[in-house]
């Protein structure tokens, strides 16, 4: 026997047999995930060892606050754990986790209205079909900005934060002065109107007016706000519980849902929609999410020759993470989350994170269960050493790397 991942990503594509009749979770008010995490039933039917899930779960309680760590594999959920404020049934704003949720949403309604947008991701989307928003544009140059460019930070929109970053042709661009981004009060102008540091395609940079767009098209060809969409496209097949986008700011409640992220789903409802991935979109017999679309997401991307970031997730083709299969694919956010998908290993991962506000439920007005504040005000420990950061930001290859080693090879 041979435990844990030693770069066979082809066997494991070579051997999963996906049975006549998969299985599939009902949701969580009709029983929910079935389970397999006592170390005999996690060895035996979920073939996973689960004492070296221990090791990242105590990577993920060192780097944040609040969170926890769910890991389900072949179907079964063979580990969970929470820590701080978080809980199964908590509605934390996942940050920019929601930007993969706002990706899948438009590679579903590429699909659904192929007839309203037959070029796909080819589209150029600054005109009076796609974004009647954006007109008169304030450059000539986003006239050339296609849908794909928007949904892998092609755009030619400059990156956000205190310290933002990109690159063009391989190398790191030279710094720039940040620039004001998105304005939570006019979201779709403070998105439409940001100026462009490049050329469309000429470079990368992770900038969230980008998807956010995005959404503004899916809105204008599905007739739908992101939200609604992504509920009757996703939520109520899969049977999700309490959800929201993180709507609230005091007495101002933002008109759309921010296409890149603040959802705020329950943890087990997450891995319903990581699991629907892995299972190259289907649901159920229904095929919810184009697997063509899923595939998109896995390699480089013809929008993004620069990154390792197709569609609005970071991919492994390269394999940068040295101990995961070169198909898995995740979305990280703000305050230590992550979702993570291997559909090589039909594993599903996510990594909840989160500061204190995070977890504040006047953002979705959702009742939510008890809190501990146990971590209140807790801060990961500074990385030491040649490597910059903190351990929160390290832990994200980390954790991938080390529940992949737990999957059993028999």
């Amino acid at each position: 026997m041979i435990s844990g991942y030693s770069g066979l990503a082809l066997f494991f594509a070579a051997t999963i047999v996906y049975s006549a009749d998969p299985y599939f979770p009902p949701p969580d008010a009709e029983g929910g995930w079935r389970e397999a995490k006592t170390e005999k039933s996690a060895k035996e039917q979920a073939g996973m060892d689960l004492s070296k899930l221990e090791p990242a779960y105590t990577i993920t309680e060192r780097s944040t606050g609040n969170g926890g760590l769910l890991v389900v594999h072949k179907g079964y959920l063979v580990f969970e754990r929470y820590f701080g404020r978080a809980s199964r049934n908590a509605n934390p704003d996942m940050a920019s986790t929601g930007k993969g949720f706002c990706s899948i949403a438009c590679g579903i309604m590429l699909e659904e209205f192929k007839d309203k947008i037959p070029q796909g991701l080819d589209t150029k989307v600054f005109n009076e079909t796609f974004l009647p928003q954006a007109l008169p544009v304030n450059d000539p140059r986003k006239a050339d900005i296609s849908l794909g460019q928007l949904l892998c930070m092609t755009a030619g929109y400059w990156g956000e934060g205190q310290a933002p970053s990109g690159t063009q042709k391989g190398q790191k661009a030279q710094a720039l002065k940040p620039v004001k981004g998105q304005d939570i009060r006019d979201l779709d102008n403070s998105s439409l109107n940001l100026p462009l540091w490049c050329d469309p395609g000429a470079g990368y940079s992770y900038s969230s007016p980008s998807p956010h767009i995005a959404s503004i098209v899916l809105r204008n060809v599905s007739g739908m706000e992101l939200k609604d969409y992504i509920h009757e496209r996703l939520a109520k097949p899969q049977g999700w519980g309490a959800w929201d986008y993180c709507l609230h700011r005091g007495d101002f409640v933002m008109p759309h849902a921010n296409g890149a992220g603040s959802t705020a789903l329950h943890a087990t409802d997450v891995m319903r929609f990581g699991y629907c991935l892995a299972q190259k979109g289907m649901w159920k017999g229904q095929q919810l999410v184009p697997s063509e679309y899923i595939k998109k997401c896995q390699t480089w991307s013809p929008y993004n020759d620069h990154t390792p970031f197709s569609l609005q997730w970071e991919h492994n083709a390269d394999g940068h993470v040295a101990g995961a299969p070169k198909d898995a694919f995740w979305k990280s956010g703000a305050g230590g989350f992550c979702l993570y998908v291997v559909p090589s290993m039909d594993l599903v991962i996510y990594k909840l994170g989160g500061k204190d506000g995070q977890y504040d439920p006047s953002l979705t007005r959702i009742p939510q269960p008890e809190q501990k504040h146990d971590r209140n005000g807790w801060q990961p420990i500074p990385a030491s050493g040649f490597h910059e950061g903190t351990l929160g930001g390290q832990a994200l290859w980390r954790v991938l790397e080390m529940v992949c080693a737990a999957v059993r090879i028999d």
